[in-house]
């Protein structure tokens, strides 16, 4: 994941690969049975669980809504995991490896977790693989998207409750290919996330039937003026658009496609990071009308999700996002872990995650695929005219 110039409280990036460097270790406090930082050690069957999310810097937006999705597990759940008292130790991933690896090393090294959950950027999961491995204590990554932490890299001990960037666009292509009669126009931010979201979509909507009539990838990070690019969409010829941005970038793309007046005659597709939460906010009615694929949507009507955003809005004062679902969930994976596996050792509970079923959660039930990724729904996602705004209206469950 590379570093955005601006992020407000309203934009949350997704997250791509960066190139890692050696960090000195990092100060993290502690945590008690809540999520807030304070010092202290075991105790009787007490678990210590390490949480590791971005708490200052660009994206502790993330953060926050992971560390909310953990707590909320948590509070619903008497404080306990596997029956076991569980005590947070939290520790701030920063906007990267160099902090992030670090603080997931403390977490293991001098705060002798059990396990670690979190993990917003890519890079500092990819970091982290041999750590862990070689620690024998299973890490949850909750966020980081890169293909490789649970493909070419993929460990015994590095599970992942969120996403593989590939799959979110794959998910969407057929559907495209389906609803689009003509050629479709391809454009993503160029960093490793823009470009495995790019494949994932390009190789299933092609194998679908689709026809591509151009590809793109704009400079991460440094793009403010889209209209260029807008116009070799239009002179393309493209009966629709598929793209992948996120964060700042996400908000100054649906906006300019609107001004520019390609929303009212040219549909737009993307991966849900281009709507999702904040985001969405910012970008108002200009993103209305808009097509996502992603696994989580508030609107999800189902009674199990209904009950999680009124408990959400209720606790934090704001919808749940998908990065608050990702954490929520990795809470319920270590609560099946801890309930099943023998003891609480690293090696005991990562033999047991591959076997420990379905996971109940708001996005539908899911479960850890061989590959350590989570095996689950992907919905198509138009954005609408909701209660207080725009929302993320399910269309139907994408195949």
């Amino acid at each position: 994941m590379g570093v955005l110039s601006v992020l407000v409280r309203a934009l949350r990036p997704a997250t791509g690969v960066a190139a890692i460097t050696a960090g000195a270790l990092a100060l993290s406090g502690c945590g008690g049975s809540s999520l807030s930082q304070s010092g202290g050690g075991d105790s009787g069957d007490e678990v210590k669980i390490g949480l590791l999310v971005p708490l200052s810097g660009v994206y502790a937006p993330l953060g926050e809504d992971m560390r909310n999705g953990f707590q909320l597990y948590l509070d619903q759940h008497g404080g306990e995991l596997g029956k076991r008292k569980i005590k947070i130790v939290t520790a701030d991933e920063g906007a990267g490896p160099q902090s992030g690896v670090p603080a997931a090393q403390k977490l293991v090294t001098q705060d002798q977790v059990t396990a670690v959950a979190g993990v917003v950027n890519s890079a500092t999961a990819l970091g982290l693989r041999d750590f862990f491995d070689e620690s024998k204590r299973p890490l949850l990554v909750a966020n980081a998207g890169a293909d490789d932490i649970t493909g070419a890299r993929k460990s015994a001990y590095v599970w992942r409750t969120s996403f593989a960037n590939g799959k979110v666009g794959a998910a969407l292509g057929p559907a495209v290919a389906d609803e689009v009669d003509g050629g479709v126009y391809l454009m993503a931010s160029d960093y490793a996330a823009g470009r495995e979201m790019v494949a994932g979509f390009r190789k299933t909507f092609e194998e679908a039937g689709g026809k591509v009539a151009g590809e793109e990838f704009t400079p991460f990070g440094k793009t403010q003026d889209y209209q260029p690019y807008l116009s070799k969409i239009r002179g393309s010829g493209a009966k629709a658009v598929y793209v992948f941005y996120a964060g700042a970038e996400a908000v100054s793309f649906v906006k300019q496609y609107k001004q520019f007046g390609l929303a009212g005659e040219t549909p737009l597709y993307g991966t849900g990071f281009l709507t999702e939460g904040g985001v969405l906010e910012a970008q108002g009615d200009a993103a209305e009308g808009v097509k996502t694929s992603l696994h989580y949507s508030s609107e999800i009507d189902t009674p199990r999700n209904k009950k999680f955003v009124e408990a959400y809005s209720k606790a934090f004062n704001e919808s749940p996002t998908v990065y608050a679902v990702q954490a929520y969930d990795a809470a319920a994976v270590l609560d099946k872990a801890l309930a099943k596996a023998g003891g609480t050792g690293g090696e005991e509970l990562a033999k047991v995650l591959g076997s420990i079923g379905p996971i109940d959660s708001p996005r539908g039930q899911w479960s850890f695929g061989a590959d350590h990724d989570a095996e689950q729904k992907y919905y198509l996602r138009e954005v609408r005219s909701g209660d207080g705004g725009m929302v993320n209206a399910i269309v139907r469950e994408l195949s």
